[in-house]
């Protein structure tokens, strides 16, 4: 692993804008972990029970990577009517397309410039992650953000089987369909922190954590005040079809939440903009969790990754 160590020890400068989390971060040697599979961060244990996957730093940041991908192509094209650059698409492993996607005809203002705020931000992750693992950054991925919408809106209930849930159509279809993604970014950085073996990193990962959180709360608290407007949207509950939706997928526990309270037993909040627990933290998902939700649970591939994630396969790489 010394090699994989070497190579990643020069591989963050600079920061240019000024919403960006790092500025002159400088990540150095990242650790290996060994855990049981990419797809699952459940059980650490299994790894001595003949599991051939060395799963580090690296591979926890390009499963983050898939993730980014996917949110950047999603607002980029709604916000400005573009995509990633071919330059920020290409790695390790076969480059997919992107299906789907185009320029949001906003209504708002308001909603416009939290639409391009949020693709900005997006775009800066990917760069950032990438420019971390340098030649170890996986490609793109193929990513559906175009039927994909459609079967997650049918199987919430959202829309009946035949009708198709267009995401680029207004501002309100736009925000429904930012909120599948943004609570499930929140959740997987959450989860995969504690697996995190360089402190850089980790502090890097808790930048990105906040950030996606910034957004989640952003989405959330428009779709709460839309649904005060104008009640006969029906926003909060098919938000709520979309809350049980990736509940139900993503195993048996019962942890998303709506935007109408109480998200906790007992409050008196009629809001949920913060998704927390009796604690008030934010709860965990595993990767094979965030797997399910965004294959809309599909057991290797579907959804809004036809094919599957792009992974990282350390000993493959390596030759070793």
């Amino acid at each position: 692993m010394n090699d994989l160590s070497d190579s990643l020890k020069s591989f963050i400068t600079t920061r240019r804008s000024r919403r960006r989390f790092l500025t002159q971060t400088g990540l150095a040697g990242l650790g290996a972990l060994t855990l049981s599979q990419l797809s699952g961060f459940n059980s650490v244990a299994e790894a001595a029970q003949g599991q051939n996957l060395d799963i580090t730093d690296v591979n926890i940041l390009n499963f983050a990577l898939n993730l980014e991908y996917l949110e950047a192509e999603f607002y980029l094209r709604a916000a400005f009517g573009r995509g990633l650059n071919q330059e920020d698409r290409v790695g390790f492993g076969a480059v997919g397309q992107v299906i789907g996607g185009r320029q949001v005809a906003f209504a708002s203002d308001v909603i416009r410039q939290y639409a391009f705020e949020i693709a900005e931000d997006e775009e800066a992750h990917v760069r950032f992650i990438r420019s971390a693992l340098g030649s170890f950054a996986v490609s793109a991925p193929t990513i559906d953000i175009g039927p994909a919408f459609t079967a997650a809106a049918v199987a919430a209930g959202i829309i009946p089987q035949g009708q198709i849930f267009d995401a680029y159509a207004n501002e309100v279809n736009f925000l429904l369909a930012a909120f599948i993604f943004e609570d499930v970014g929140v959740t997987a950085y959450k989860g995969a922190a504690r697996f995190i073996v360089d402190k850089d990193i980790l502090e890097a990962a808790a930048g990105l954590l906040a950030v996606e959180a910034y957004h989640a709360s952003e989405i959330r608290t428009v779709l709460y005040g839309r649904n005060a407007m104008d009640p006969s949207l029906m926003i909060a509950a098919n938000v709520q079809k979309i809350s049980d939706l990736r509940d139900s997928v993503d195993g048996p526990d019962d942890l998303d939440q709506g935007i109408i309270g109480p998200g906790v037993a007992g409050s008196r909040s009629a809001a949920n903009i913060v998704p927390a627990d009796a604690n008030g933290l934010v709860f965990s998902r595993n990767m094979d969790q965030v797997l399910r939700i965004v294959y809309l649970g599909g057991a290797s591939q579907g959804g809004f990754f036809p094919n599957g994630v792009n992974t990282f396969r350390t000993r493959r790489r390596l030759g070793l």
